[in-house]
């Protein structure tokens, strides 16, 4: 099997790897095992993948062990950022190819495919500013003490991407990881890992050295296993679910006790007030529950609108849900592609059944979008309580309920009725409510009069069961860093 093929997309038509990204070199998994991607949009096969096991990450792990103790120690902090700097610049330039793969491969929509790209050249070019830029502190104890602190890589980082943000996450994780100096061995998701393996050609242009950089294609319960329980992964990185997150965890402890970094599911509350610009306030929920597809963790899938405008804002709502193209991917005016599997598709569909079945009315939606891909019409519940399954588990697709409230405690209450924590949004026009309000929600992330808008510069993660640590911004870096104090006596012996 050759480990690259030519692949067309509406748009593109690109060379594609195939193989495990090892060490600087593409390889056959040692089991010479394969799988296949599917295209969700037509539910027919891509292409198949080089399958990696635990051998092959045990391979990938030595490779950045010794990537990590040799070449990549050598290398001054201002080489990484400029490495860092010319993998964001080929990112730029290859826009239209990663685009493309993305939405072959997940079924986003080219244009919101483009925005992703976008986003990841930015993220890995903030974290090359910061590669020079990592230092400790001098602490004055005495006259007789010379104490100085070193931030130090972590080592050798298992990195475990979702199926969501392929590329995104790429830049999330390898950005703030190889600018701290740490090497990677990086498993991408089964449903998605075209683009990801794309942009390791792209950091052999970047000129970055063989083994800092490993991407492998497998399977959670066997390649993701097999990192989060390695003896020599000195870090483990997971964005997904909290169910897997619970297992890597403890996989994590059983292990060399290594350490751990989770950004995991999320059932967000959005609250709209009374005095909410209520045509602002309907674009934001639109686009907080239905932007890419609902596939998000901090999807604002909870949406709470206060009595004075309940009626009011679910027609409006409904209307312009209505204006959502739901189609193929690489069409100018898609908002919403399919869902990213069949897997998906069932589950998805699995709870707005339940959501049928307890009770609640479908104000719009609840059914399949056409007969071929995995596509579902955005989906509204009214009429449910807070007991509903709907309500408390996370469905992740395009499917939201809509609740009435009186008071601004009864809403603080019910938004923080849930044991996940990742985000929350408001929407009001008195900004003594937004900053009471957004004080009272125990969420890692609290927008106001807007929702999904992330910032690389700006730190995310969870309270209680949506996460641990924090990525992107100046937080990210204490995730892949490990603080050394050092004391020098300048004074004699203390015991003679």
């Amino acid at each position: 099997m050759s480990l690259t093929a030519k692949i067309e997309t509406p748009s593109i038509t690109y060379e594609q790897p195939l193989g495990l990204y090892i060490d600087g070199k593409w390889v056959k998994s040692v089991e010479g095992k394969t799988f296949e991607t599917i295209n969700p949009t037509n539910e027919k096969p891509i292409i198949s993948v080089q399958e990696a096991g635990p051998e092959d990450v045990d391979i990938a792990v030595k490779a950045a062990r010794k990537a990590f103790n040799g070449v990549w120690a050598k290398t001054d902090p201002s080489t990484r950022g400029v490495m860092l700097s010319k993998l964001a610049d080929l990112f730029d330039e290859h826009v239209d190819t990663l685009a493309a793969i993305e939405s072959l491969d997940n079924g986003k929509a080219l244009s919101m495919a483009k925005v992703d790209v976008g986003l990841a050249s930015g993220c890995l070019r903030y974290y090359a500013g910061w590669a020079d830029k990592i230092h400790g502190k001098v602490i004055d104890t005495d006259h007789e003490t010379f104490n100085y602190t070193r931030h130090e890589p972590v080592g050798v980082c298992g990195q475990i991407i979702p199926w969501n943000f392929p590329i995104l996450m790429w830049a999330w994780k390898i950005g703030p990881a190889l600018a701290t100096g740490n090497t990677v061995v990086l498993k991408t998701a089964e449903q998605t890992p075209l683009s990801a393996l794309y942009a390791a050609t792209l950091c052999e242009k970047a000129g970055i050295p063989a083994g800092v950089v490993n991407i492998i294609s497998g399977f959670g319960k066997t390649a993701g296993a097999a990192i989060a329980s390695h003896m020599d992964v000195d870090k483990v990185a997971f964005t997904g679910s909290t169910i897997t997150g619970r297992t890597i965890l403890q996989a994590a402890a059983k292990s060399n006790l290594k350490k751990v970094t989770l950004e995991l599911g999320g059932k967000s509350p959005n609250i709209v007030f009374n005095d909410a610009n209520i045509e602002d306030a309907i674009s934001w929920v639109n686009f907080g529950i239905f932007f890419n597809h609902g596939q998000c963790c901090c999807a604002g899938s909870r949406i709470y609108v206060q009595s004075g405008i309940y009626d009011k804002f679910i027609e409006a709502f409904k209307a312009r849900t209505a204006k959502n193209v739901v189609g193929d991917p690489f069409a100018a005016d898609t908002f919403q592609g399919p869902q990213v599997s069949k897997l998906q598709y069932d589950r998805i569909m699995g709870y707005i059944q339940s959501g049928k079945e307890s009770g609640a009315k479908v104000e719009t939606g609840g059914e399949r979008h056409g007969t071929e891909g995995y596509f579902i019409q955005p989906t509204i519940f009214s009429g449910v309580s807070e007991d509903m399954k709907i309500m408390q588990e996370e469905i992740f697709g395009p499917v939201c309920t809509i609740s009435k409230f009186e008071t601004e405690d009864e809403v603080i209450k019910r938004g923080n009725e849930t044991t996940y924590g990742l985000a929350a949004a408001l929407h009001t026009t008195d900004l003594n409510t937004a900053i009471r309000v957004s004080n009272s929600l125990k969420a890692g992330t609290v927008w106001v009069n807007c929702y999904n808008m992330l910032s690389y510069q700006v730190p995310f993660g969870g309270f209680k069961e949506s996460g641990i640590g924090r990525e992107l911004g100046k937080y990210a870096l204490a995730n892949y860093t490990q603080v050394k104090s050092v004391r020098i006596r300048l004074g004699g012996a203390l015991f003679g």
